[in-house]
C-alpha cells in the first residue's frame, strides 16, 4: 500500500484519477477513505465518481482502490 510518509504509518489506498478524453490517466491524489476520495472527485467535477458533460478534452474524475489501474474492481 502507498503510505503518506516514509515511515509507512499512514496508508492511503483510495486514489482519485483524472482520465482525459483520449484515455490518458493521471493520479490526482491518494486518500485514506473512499468517502474522502469521493468528496475530492465531486469537488473537481465528478458526480458519482465520474465527471459528466463538457468537451472531449475535459476529462473525468474516478475513484479507485489501490492496485486497480483498469477502473475495474477485482
Amino acid at each position: 500500500m502507498r503510505s503518506m510518509s516514509g515511515d509507512g504509518d499512514t496508508v492511503l489506498p483510495w486514489h482519485v484519477i483524472r482520465e482525459d478524453g483520449h484515455g490518458n490517466r493521471y493520479r490526482v491524489g491518494s486518500y485514506a477513505t473512499r468517502t474522502e476520495a469521493q468528496r475530492v472527485a465531486d469537488r473537481l467535477g465528478g458526480g458519482g465518481g465520474r465527471a459528466k458533460g463538457g468537451s472531449e478534452g475535459d476529462g473525468s474524475y474516478l475513484v479507485e482502490p489501490l492496485g486497480c489501474a483498469s477502473g475495474e474492481y477485482a
